[in-house]
């Protein structure tokens, strides 16, 4: 057991609440569509583009964040990230129309592009990396709070106050982190080389293509020949990337990355496994909903003992994988959460449904695992000079992955429903049945990946709780 210094603690928990603001946000907003469609006199199949900018700037401007925090220093960065969010946040309370609405999420997602990465990175920066798995998972667990409040939260603001407090209410938290950001927390630097426009440029469509193809679909109205061509432009443009930085010195993300074997082997699984995870959150609660007929308050309780689940198990992440190894709890992990999903879709059409918040605790517990082994592993060996963009395109990687999660998801529903499923169908829950079925091979999948893991050199270095005084 190993203690950290307080000001170490301080600027953790700095990079803890940035985490949550940026949870918060993600979750609480979609809560408050509808009344910001009536207040703005807008249709309700508009607002779509609310969610949409914000994502959209985040991928945009994912992969320059590393670079930025080497140059400019991790808590300039940070500060900025902190201060714009707060900022946009504040100016998408004050916005009269959608457009003014749609410009305030772009001023936001610059922020939150940079508020995530930029804490991952500085986590790595201020403490030993045999202690980076303890302190990525106390710095997480915050944000496993946004979603758990996030639509309760947003629920009660919208109904007895207005929709524009869900913004609001970043501003006391962001001020704080700012202040505190200024004050506690170092600014380290590092040598960089001039910035890779053609690379960026080549990423930044890259990603925006993709996500717009991925989230935009959704509720855009876009064709199936330009959501085809929009795949296709952003995959040529990432393909295009890789070829100009197989020889580029300058380039924003090395290729020299993937000669560390813990980095190339994490980021593929992280890839795949949230592709599998970024289905569960959005299957669980429409099969409740349409699958099962519970409300949507109903729905929105039962997502709470999965986050509990994950929250528990953060205390102890640490303690498996230097008991087990992290090859063997990512597979174990893997596989246990596509058995763990269909449990689920079992014991509900089963109608055991008092069973369910202990199969959600279980799934919560697995997925908390399984994230921060991820996450650990495709960083904890990278070289101090690779760390930023190393981190920059594992977050482009998570970004990607997790929207492709939710779109797969919807294919299957559409594919085995024939775009025509209703709570009342007769075929409702074979429709679901089938689903959940494909969903668990597709989360099953990367266990592949996880048994190329090279065994474990060094052990992760729990970090002490601070002792009260007498």
């Amino acid at each position: 057991m190993t203690d950290l210094p307080a000001a170490v603690r301080w600027q953790l928990w700095i990079v803890a609440f940035g985490f949550f603001m940026q949870s918060l946000d993600t979750t609480i907003v979609n809560t408050a569509l509808p009344s910001m469609a009536a207040s703005l006199g807008e249709s309700p199949l508009h607002m779509h583009s609310v969610i949409v900018s914000y994502v959209l700037t985040v991928a945009v401007m994912l992969p320059a964040s590393g670079w930025l925090a080497d140059r400019v220093g991790v808590r300039n960065i940070f500060f900025t990230a902190i201060v714009l969010f707060t900022l946009g946040s504040l100016l998408c309370a004050h916005a009269s129309t959608l457009n003014e609405l749609i410009m305030a999420r772009v001023v936001q997602g610059i922020g939150g592009a940079m508020m995530v990465p930029v804490g991952r990175l500085t986590v790595m920066k201020i403490v030993p990396r045999e202690q980076y798995m303890a302190a990525m998972t106390f710095v997480t667990l915050p944000g496993q709070i946004g979603p758990l409040l996030g639509p309760a939260l947003g629920g009660i603001l919208v109904e007895y106050a207005s929709w524009h407090w869900i913004f609001l209410i970043n501003l006391p938290v962001g001020i704080i982190g700012a202040i505190a950001t200024l004050w506690l927390m170092p600014n380290y630097t590092m040598q960089t080389r001039r910035f890779d426009v053609p690379g960026f440029l080549l990423l930044a469509f890259g990603m925006a293509a993709l996500t717009i193809a991925l989230d935009g679909q959704k509720g855009l109205g876009i064709s199936s020949l330009a959501l085809g061509l929009l795949v296709s432009a952003g995959a040529l443009a990432i393909m295009l990337y890789l070829w100009y930085a197989r020889r580029n010195d300058n380039a924003l993300f090395k290729l020299g990355l993937f000669k560390t074997r813990t980095f190339s082997i994490g980021l593929l699984g992280s890839f795949c496994g949230r592709v599998g995870s970024g289905m569960l959150p959005f299957m669980t609660p429409v099969f409740l909903q349409i699958g099962l007929g519970f409300s949507p308050f109903h729905a929105g309780l039962m997502m709470i003992p999965m986050v509990l689940g994950s929250m528990g198990m953060k205390r102890i992440v640490v303690q498996v994988v230097n008991r087990f190894g992290y090859r063997y709890v990512l597979v174990a992990s893997t596989l246990g959460l596509a058995l763990i999903s269909l449990l689920f879709m079992a014991t509900a059409l089963l109608g055991w449904y008092y069973l369910l918040p202990v199969v959600l605790i279980i799934q919560g517990m697995v997925n908390s695992v399984r994230f921060s082994s991820m996450n650990t592993l495709t960083l904890k060996d990278l070289p101090d000079d690779m760390a930023s963009s190393g981190n920059s395109l594992l977050s482009m990687v998570m970004q990607l992955s997790m929207s492709i999660g939710v779109t797969v998801a919807g294919m299957l529903l559409g594919m085995y429903g024939h775009h025509q499923i209703a709570p009342d169908s007769p075929v409702v829950h074979s429709v679901f049945l089938y689903t959940y079925l494909s969903m668990a091979v597709i989360i099953a999948l990367p266990a592949l990946v996880f048994t190329r893991v090279p065994k474990d050199t060094t052990k992760n270095v729990v970090i002490a709780r601070r002792k009260r005084s007498q």
